[in-house]
């Protein structure tokens, strides 16, 4: 299988090269030249375990790597969690479950996709003996869990970008206490928008990406991606059969490469009823699908960091198959938005889409709700999927973080304090961070200087 980007303007690439690139050269996104039928495979895929599943999955895509390689590199991504199931569901009532996806190394559910990552470049350096600079940019567990997937891979220097005091201490603990001479986070003065604009620049500087190596980590990658759709396939299995085809799967994100997960599985032909896309206070998606505007307003700082975005990256890829896959209209749509700050739909297909929006004083009381009725404590960004909406039927709630995260606001919220072994442990370590302002210059000549 080979892979193409959004904007059309590149040859297609093998798996092992999209993987390798992250963005495609004209600054699109990588995408399969076609997306396969599951519908055929589901019930021999049903009884699988977690990473069996997985390998199913990725030998429908990863066609340039030998059966035996990929069984490897799949098999040695999931051995890091700590629960019995890799992503157990917890029945809170007849009509809410929730998809623990916080049982990794990380305590996120990126940390799903980032082991799996740092094994294709662990491959991918021992093939070709080209060693690699990641470069990737975080609202807060994005960089923690390429860094954890990515140390002690030789070959690998890894540089994360984030917004300094706009993470939790403990995500930005994470990057910074793990003593590694190969990781470099890259502290910036402004919002993730800011340091997610930098980092495409860099990529979009060709001679400097062959110079330096460079791949990206970020959900640009589309094997992130493609990673994150394993966990639908295997939740949809361990649903009820009478009534999977019912549920309504709720997704708190900011930059959509975690609904859009789902959405691909669903285009692949599981039969998912639909998605809810639950924002918090930075609400560009929330509006997109409320009413077809998609415009940018300046991001405020939440109690859910991860998604104070307002450029949501993966947007692009869902894009391209809303406009019939047309590459064309796509640089067009990008165009306007990127001069305009503002695209209106007048004919968007949002049939397999609602959306919720939570601010911060909700994002408390739901906190505080959720522990009163269930007893089950939820992280900020996990609350932003129980926002009241209309009765649309059963959801399964996608919670995307440990709520020890972030204990200052659990407390806060219900007055008992949350932790992790893990996290106790970073506590004692010392945080060794770099200023960098976001700008391709800066970030080009610290990449040069480290390497």
């Amino acid at each position: 299988m080979n892979y193409i980007s959004t904007r059309g303007q590149v040859p297609a690439v093998s798996f092992s090269t999209a993987v390798e690139q992250g963005l495609a050269p004209d600054g699109g996104l990588y995408l399969p030249e076609e997306l396969p039928d599951l519908s055929n495979k589901l019930a021999d895929w049903e009884s699988l375990e977690y990473a069996a599943l997985c390998e199913e999955f990725f030998a429908l895509f990863a066609t340039d790597i030998k059966r035996d390689q990929l069984h490897e590199i799949v098999q040695g991504s999931y051995n890091k969690f700590d629960a019995t199931e890799i992503a157990p569901i917890v029945k809170l009532s007849e009509s809410c479950s929730v998809l623990e996806l916080f049982h990794g190394p990380t305590l996120a559910f990126k940390d799903f996709a980032l082991q799996l990552l740092g094994n294709f470049y662990a491959h991918q350096i021992a093939r070709t003996g080209r060693t690699i600079a990641v470069l990737g940019a975080t609202s807060g567990d994005t960089g923690a869990a390429a860094i954890h997937g990515l140390l002690d891979k030789v070959g690998v220097n890894t540089f994360i970008l984030y917004p300094e005091g706009r993470i939790s201490a403990l995500q930005e603990r994470q990057m910074t206490c793990t003593g590694a001479e190969t990781v470099f986070p890259l502290a910036i003065q402004g919002s993730f928008d800011d340091a997610q604009t930098a980092m495409k620049t860099v990529f979009e500087d060709r001679d400097f990406a062959a110079e330096v190596g460079l791949s990206a980590v970020n959900s640009i990658n589309l094997a992130r991606i493609l990673a994150q759709c394993v966990y639908y396939l295997s939740a949809f299995f361990r649903l009820p059969k009478a009534s999977r085809e019912q549920i309504t799967f709720v997704v708190p994100t900011g930059n959509f490469g975690n609904v859009l997960a789902g959405w691909l599985v669903q285009r692949m032909g599981v039969p998912i009823k639909g998605f809810r896309v639950a924002t918090n206070q930075n609400d560009i998606l929330h509006r997109l699908f409320d009413c077809g505007r998609y415009e940018l307003e300046a991001v405020a700082p939440s109690l859910a960091p991860s998604m104070d975005i307002q450029v949501a990256s993966n947007f692009e890829r869902f894009l391209y198959y809303a406009v019939d896959c047309d590459p064309s209209k796509v640089r067009d749509i990008i165009h306007t938005f990127k001069s305009t700050g503002c695209y209106v739909f007048e004919d968007f297909d949002r049939a397999s889409f609602t959306s919720s929006r939570t601010s911060d004083v909700q994002i408390s009381e739901i906190i505080k709700q959720v522990y009163d009725q269930f007893g089950y404590v939820v992280d900020p960004h996990t609350a932003c999927g129980f926002a009241p909406v209309e009765n649309t039927g059963p959801e399964l709630i996608l919670a995307t973080a440990h709520p020890a995260k972030f204990p200052d606001t659990i407390e806060a919220s219900i007055g008992i304090g949350t932790t992790h072994h893990s996290l106790d442990i970073l506590k004692q370590r010392a945080i060794v961070k770099y200023s960098v302002e976001p700008t391709p210059a800066a970030i080009k000549a610290f990449m040069r200087a480290r390497l």
